[in-house]
C-alpha cells in the first residue's frame, strides 16, 4: 500500500462527512427530533458494520483484552453520538462548507495536542512552524467563508 492510496482513501472518507451531516439533518426533520436521527443513523451503521464484519470474516473480538484497557477507550462512542447530533443540528444552520470547516478546525486543534503530548497511544510528534501555519491557513479560510 502506498502513501497515495492512504491519502485517497482518507479523502473519500472525508467526502462522507458532509453527506452524513446533510442526510442526518433531513432525517432529524422527518423524524421530529435530532436524537431520533442520531439513533437511526447509528442503528443503520451497526447493521452495515455487521454485514461488513461477516463479509470480511473478521475474527471474534478479544473481550478479555478490552476489560484491561484504559477507561477512555469507550469515549469514541460518546464522541460519535455527540458529533452526529451536533452535525444534524448545525449543518443546516451554518451550511455544509462552514460546518465542515468548523469541524475541521476542531479536529486540527485536538490533533495537534494528541500528537504533541502523545495522547491516546499515539507517538509524540513535534510541533513545528509548518504545522502551525497549515492550521492557521485553514482558520483563515474559515474566517473568509463565514464573512457575509
Amino acid at each position: 500500500m502506498t502513501l497515495l492510496y492512504f491519502i485517497l482513501l482518507s479523502l473519500f472518507a472525508g467526502f462522507a462527512v458532509p453527506l452524513q451531516a446533510g442526510t442526518n439533518a433531513k432525517l432529524g426533520n422527518l423524524l421530529g427530533h435530532p436524537l431520533w436521527a442520531t439513533a437511526v443513523s447509528l442503528l443503520v451503521s451497526l447493521v452495515v458494520l455487521i454485514v461488513v464484519i461477516i463479509a470480511v470474516k473478521a475474527p471474534r473480538p478479544n473481550l478479555a483484552a478490552v476489560q484491561d484497557g484504559p477507561w477512555w477507550i469507550w469515549m469514541g462512542g460518546v464522541a460519535g453520538v455527540f458529533y452526529i447530533t451536533v452535525a444534524l443540528l448545525m449543518a443546516p444552520r451554518l451550511g455544509a462548507l462552514n460546518f465542515i470547516m468548523a469541524v475541521l478546525i476542531g479536529q486540527l486543534i485536538v490533533s495537534i495536542a494528541i500528537d504533541y503530548f502523545g495522547l491516546l497511544g499515539f507517538p509524540k510528534q513535534s510541533l513545528n512552524i509548518n504545522k502551525l501555519v497549515g492550521v492557521l491557513v485553514v482558520i483563515g479560510g474559515f474566517l473568509i467563508t463565514t464573512r457575509t
